[in-house]
């Protein structure tokens, strides 16, 4: 099950992108010096499709992109949701931040969303933006193909 505690329109998190960035709690992965501990514990609102579409259609033509941050207590479900996302609302992108090292092995070319965004949160290493860090972000192909694209956060010198 996946559960929500609140959601933010961000232009960060993915390249090029508006995003409605939806926080899910139930993180298991409880990295050291992690900003978002409040959403280790069981918090906030089951994420139902009804809901998710509620929030879609509360902004509308603002928002390109849907992303779930977090999820790795339940990734099939997360998976499972944003492909009913996208064939709803099919001009939207998807993506997925996950805190784990690995893709999960039911990512296929036919769950997988626009992005996915792995590895977790080391602090000697960095977020996504600095060139030490171990945190990648892959653009992913209709045919299931992947593109690391980490280096689009990275300002160049």
């Amino acid at each position: 099950m996946l559960k929500y505690v609140n959601h933010d329109i961000v232009f960060q998190e993915f390249p090029d992108e508006i995003t409605l960035a939806v926080n899910l709690s139930l993180c298991p992965c409880a990295c050291p010096g992690c900003h978002s501990t409040y959403l280790w514990g069981d918090n906030g609102e089951e994420l139902t499709e009804k809901r998710l579409f509620a929030l879609v259609e509360q902004y509308g033509a603002t928002i390109t992109c849907v992303g779930l941050m977090g999820g790795d207590n339940d990734p099939a479900s997360v998976f499972s949701l944003l492909k009913r996302l996208k064939k709803v609302y099919p001009r939207l992108h998807t993506g997925w931040y996950s805190g784990r090292d690995k893709f999960p092995p039911m990512l296929s070319a036919d769950v997988a969303p626009d992005y996915v965004k792995i590895g977790a949160w080391r602090a000697d290493r960095g977020p996504l933006n600095a060139p030490t860090t171990n945190q990648r972000m892959y653009r992913f192909s209709a045919d299931g193909t992947r593109e690391d694209i980490t280096f689009r956060f990275q300002k160049k010198r």
